[in-house]
Formats: C-alpha cells, structure tokens, sequence
C-alpha cells in the first residue's frame, strides 16, 4: 500500500522469548490455550465495569449463576446513561444497582459523577491489569496500559463470576508513532486519520498497540481518546505502554502506588505495522454516517455547523474542557449555533472550577450539562432536522443522535470549539495560535469518597426492584432444524443502533426484555417487530461487518426473544457475534457472498443444525433458490453453547 501504511516482520520463530506489551498481558493471564493468532484463549480477569444501560440485565444475569459475592478483584458499577429519570423506570434501576452492588461486593458509582471510562481512567485502571466492560469503549483504559474490552452483559457477569473470558487469540498490529503532533492536531485526529486509513473493519481480530518514539509526547488524556476509539475499528482492544508519562498521570491523580512500568521488549515483534507520523496531522473529521469517513477540516470550509457537542467519554478530560475553555474566553459563540458541553466527571468540573474555567464556558453561551453521556447516547441534545453537528464523539451512526436526519461529524474539542466560534467548520490555517497543552495543576482533587464501597458482607442487604424489572425470558434449546423466513435483509455495515435504537425513551427499558423488544429494528423496518410476531420465527439477513457498534446485547435478546432463529451474514461483528452466540443465535456466514443478492427477503430456509460442525460449511436451503453454502467460524465450545439455548442456561447447568 502507499504511504508505509503496512509492512510485515520477519519470521519470528526465534524470538519466542521477546514478547510486546499485549502478548505480556495475555500470558500472564492464560488459563487455557495458546497464544497463536485466531485459537481460542481464555483469559483470567482482574476487574469488570458496567454502565446503567447495560448493567441491570449484567447483574439480574449475574443474579441467576447463584454466587454470593463476586470472584473479581475489583468490580464497579457506573450510573451514567440513563440519567434523565424520566418517569420512573431509570431511578428504579438505579436504585437496583445501588443495592445489588452492595449486596454482591461491587462498587456503585451514582449518577452524575461522570462516565464511566473517564472515572475508571482516573480512579481504577491499572497498567497490566484485565478489564472487560459491558460498554464497547471499556478499551478507554488501554491508555494506561491495561488490556480493556468491551463485551456483553452475559459476558461480563460470568466474568464477576470468576469464569476466564474467552476470545480468539488476536493479532497484535504495531502502530509505529513518529514526530509529534503540531499545532491544532490532536489525540482524535490520530484515531481518525487511523480510522480513514483501515476502516471500521479494519481492527477485526486484532490489537491495536501503540508504540515509537511518538508516544512519549502523547498525554494519558490523548492515550486515552485514541484507544476510545479503537472500538471504531473492531479491534479487540487498544494498549499503550506504561511509561514514565503513564507514571505522571497516576501521581497526578493521588495514587502512585497503582504505577508499574510496562513496555514491549526490544526485539518483539508484530503481525502487523502501521507507521504514523504525527508531525503530518492535521485536524480532520468523520463524515456521516460513519467513523471512517475521514475527511480535512480545511476541506469542510464554509460549511455551516447548527450544534456543537463537546464531552463523551472519549473527549471529556479536563485537558479536553480546559483547551476548549481557553479558545472561547473573552468570546460569544454564534449566534445561530447551540453548543453543549458534558465534562466526564465531577473531577473534571471541579478542576475547571478551581481555575476559573467554567466561566468562560458560560459566557461563551455554552450549555453546561451533567457529567453523564448525554447526548453521544441520545439522552437529550439532539440537532435540528437536517442540521449539521459537530461533536466530539465516537460515533455518527444514522439516527444516533435522535434526529434521523441529522448530520453528525466527529471532530476534535479544539475543532468543535472552532466550529461553535464561528458558526462554521473553517480553514485551520485562519484560526490563530492553538491553546497549549494542559499540564494537570499541583493539587488534583479527589471524588473517591462519592463511590460507595460495599460492605465485608451484603448477605443482609435487601435489593430494590422496581415494577419495570423483568425476570430474564427463559429460551430453549437449538432444535435439530432450523425452518423459518428470512424476517429481515439488510445491507452493509448494520449497527447495534440499527437493530436497537438508543435514546431516553428506548433506553429506559434496558431491564424489560419483552419491551423493548417492541423496538427491534423499528428504525430500519417499522414492520419487523408485527411481522415475526405474525411468523412466530425467523432469520435474518446481513451485509459486511453486521452488528458494528455498541456491546449493548440487547440487539442480540430482543431477536433471541423475537424468535430469531440465526443470522446469515458476509460477515460479523466481533462483539455482536459473541452475543448471538451468549444468547442461542445461530451466527453464520454466507461462503459465496454473490449468494446474498440471490436470497430475498421473505425466502424459506431450512438448515439441519444436528449437522453442523465447528468451523465447517454446511448447506442451506433456500426456497426458490436451492442450496446454499454457509459456514461458521465457532469453537466446539460455542457450538454447545448455542445447542444448550444460550450461556446462562448452560451455566445453570454446571451450577446444578
């Protein structure tokens, strides 16, 4: 390819011995399989997160394996999307994380201390350490050297549970950083110009370590926006090394102790390299509909900007507001253009109080939200009809900001606070002296005192469950065969957003499976949900990359409790496909992808599941079309999985 964006290592059968900071980790924390590229590995875990959205279903799961207490050394429950309360379904929650977190031995993070992976960053990450979180972005923490993913609720309770989390064995991709970066250029202008260069499926089963010379001018904050927003390409996870800047952060943030350094050896080597000069960024963005539509902001010049949106937990440091705060101060953003700001958590706030910060917001004509995720997960802040946003986000999805029609472009504060100045995206070249980059103050305030620590023991604590909250529906097991429609096709790139729409009114039935399944689809097909109902049963089918996006595994239960059957697709999703299987669904793909142009929509197929075989292709018949091959990429272990009805009633089963 040109430009060096990849190059190959030598053979590396006689470096055994030198390991990168990835392969570090992982043999550390083997408990079965070996460390070769595509095997499955199951992975000892250190510390789980989980975010309200996701959470209530992760602990009621977590409820039903029947253990009294947690096997993690650390486990945090995080009160940070549905923080609207509307009604009373999301205070009711809470007030069920609140309580079962003490009753299991987890620690409960209220609403309005901020999000999730800002607060982990600052209070709980580890260099070393593994965390898997129900939320996509858990790789947030990779900018201090844990390795940090993102899974299913499912997933996430066994993993509270003491069972190893299970993947396949990635690749570990070198990205080689030179130079450093200048001017306006920032942490999210390497993640979207990487995003440009691989796409969002350009991370599928691999890591993404970052390591050269480059990385030492890079702050925690932007280690952080950049592994953020590796989930955008796929990747398993993202890691920085632990260095003498990771050092700084934790003494920074009242916790050296938390320190250790690690780093690559030497002569280790990588499946891959990607080689990135830093000196020759430039601020960019991310076009609708997608995070790899990389294009120049020099390039956007002219263009009018109706709302800007600057937090998230990928942009919401206090390097993130205090950049933002110094370029409007003494300034009135336009007239015409709304601007919200989230900061990432109260310490961001109070840090930016105590330097007289958030003034400059406020008479800027910013709007100072809650530290919550707000309007990056649809709770509220949605832009005009058509009106074009520029937000510091991870995500432009269609629809994903409320607005069906908005469009959305993913950009940096800096750029964002340029665009709120002017009313306009605009050539860089006339913005001036870009703000310096912010050191942390001498005196950094502490929030852990508002995380409530659980009890030595919860047995007598009495959980709260309000009338929204459902037992888990019970699914059966695989039949022999599989004879049902095609209920629904679909094209490329289909996110979890597709499937399950985010949102204040949707996501507050985030704990009621048989509601918010009445949503499945309902921005894609409003006639879905009606139409398998009708049918009792079926399949879908999908383009490239099916089930991009968020962990939530909703999009993979409300199906499962639909009656999908399985979804045939020319490819998956990582985190998606682990949920298909979490929850029964078969997961498969088309062998000859000219064959989804030939199924219709409607078609229907029959598939002798007794049959299949790990790995192996098999037939499938398609009325009026004939046999078609499909193949799976499971593991025995998946295979049984789904055969059983899902994982929870299979462990139900080794429990009894």
């Amino acid at each position: 390819m040109q430009g060096g964006l990849f190059s190959f290592p030598p053979d590396k059968k006689d470096s055994s011995m030198a390991l990168n900071v990835t392969q570090k980790i992982i043999k550390d924390h083997l408990v079965s399989g070996e460390m070769i590229p595509g095997g499955e590995i199951a992975l000892r875990i250190d510390q789980t997160l989980t975010q309200d959205a996701t959470g209530t279903m992760a602990y009621l799961q977590f409820e039903a394996i029947g253990l009294p207490r947690v096997r993690t050394e650390l486990s945090v429950s995080y009160v940070d999307h549905n923080t609207l309360q509307m009604g009373f379904r999301n205070p009711d929650d809470h007030a069920y994380l609140r309580t079962v977190a003490a009753k299991y031995g987890i620690t409960f993070s209220p609403a309005g201390t901020g999000i999730c992976h800002q607060l982990h960053l600052e209070n709980f990450a580890k260099p070393g350490k593994t965390l898997v979180g129900s939320d996509s972005h858990t790789p947030t923490a990779g900018g201090v050297g844990s390795m940090a993913m993102g899974a299913g609720g499912l997933s996430v309770a066994l993993a509270m549970a003491g069972e190893p989390y299970v993947i396949a064995m990635p690749k570990v991709v070198k990205i080689h950083l030179t130079g450093k970066l200048p001017g306006w250029a920032t942490g999210k202008d390497v993640i979207l110009h990487l995003l440009g260069k691989l796409t969002v499926k350009g991370g599928v089963g691999k890591v993404m370590e970052y390591a050269g010379p480059g990385v030492a001018t890079l702050s925690v904050p932007e280690r952080a926006v950049i592994t953020n927003m590796g989930a955008e390409l796929g990747a398993t996870t993202s890691i920085f090394p632990s260095d003498e800047v990771t050092k700084a952060f934790f003494t920074a943030m009242g916790r050296p102790e938390d320190y250790v350094p690690l780093t690559a050896d030497p002569d280790a080597t990588y499946d891959e390299v990607v080689e990135i000069d830093l000196s020759a960024l430039e601020p960019l963005a991310a076009a609708p509909h997608m995070p790899d539509r990389m294009v120049r902001i020099a390039d956007l010049d002219g263009m009018k900007v109706d709302q800007v949106c600057i937090g998230s937990c990928t942009n919401s440091s206090y390097a993130d507001l205090k950049a933002v705060a110094q370029i409007l101060a003494g300034k009135r953003i336009d007239p015409t253009t709304d601007l919200l700001i989230s900061p990432g958590s109260k310490q961001v706030l109070k840090m930016l109080a105590a330097e007289g910060l958030i003034d400059p917001l406020l008479d800027a004509g910013a709007r100072l939200l809650e530290c919550s995720c707000g309007p990056c997960i649809g709770m509220g802040g949605s832009p005009t009809s058509a009106g074009v946003s520029a937000r510091t986000f991870n995500r432009n999805f269609e629809g994903r900001s409320g607005t069906q029609d908005g469009q959305v472009y993913l950009v940096s504060p800096q750029t964002a606070a340029m665009a709120a100045l002017r009313g306009a995206f605009t050539d860089p070249a006339t913005w001036g002296e870009a703000p310096q980059k912010a050191e942390f103050p001498a005196e950094v305030p502490s929030i852990r005192h508002l995380f409530l620590t659980p009890p030595a023991d919860g047995s007598d604590v009495a959980i709260q469950r309000g009338p929204n909250i459902a037992p888990l529906p019970p699914f059966g097991a695989l039949p022999a065969a599989i004879e049902a429609p095609v209920a629904l096709k679909v094209g490329d790139d289909i996110t979890t957003d597709h499937i399950l729409p985010a949102g204040a009114q949707i996501t507050a039935l985030r704990s009621n499976i048989p509601a918010i399944s009445e949503y499945i689809f309902s921005r894609v097909d409003a006639d879905f949900v009606s139409r398998i109902k009708k049918l009792g049963k079926g399949v879908i089918l999908g383009g490239e990359n099916y089930g991009q996006g968020s962990s939530r595994e909703h999009a993979a239960l409300g199906p499962r409790y639909l009656g999908v059957a399985a979804v045939v697709a020319k490819s998956l999703a990582r985190i998606h496909r682990a949920n298909l299987v979490n929850f029964g669904i078969l997961p498969l793909l088309l062998v000859d992808k000219a064959d989804y142009d030939r199924i219709p929509a409607g078609a229907d197929i029959r598939l002798e599941t007794a049959a299949i075989a790990p790995g192996q292709p098999c037939p499938m018949t398609v009325a009026g079309v004939g046999e078609v091959m499909v193949i799976n990429d499971l593991t025995a272990k998946e295979l049984d999985i789904i055969k059983a009805g899902g994982l929870l009633n299979q462990a139900r089963r080794a429990q009894a």
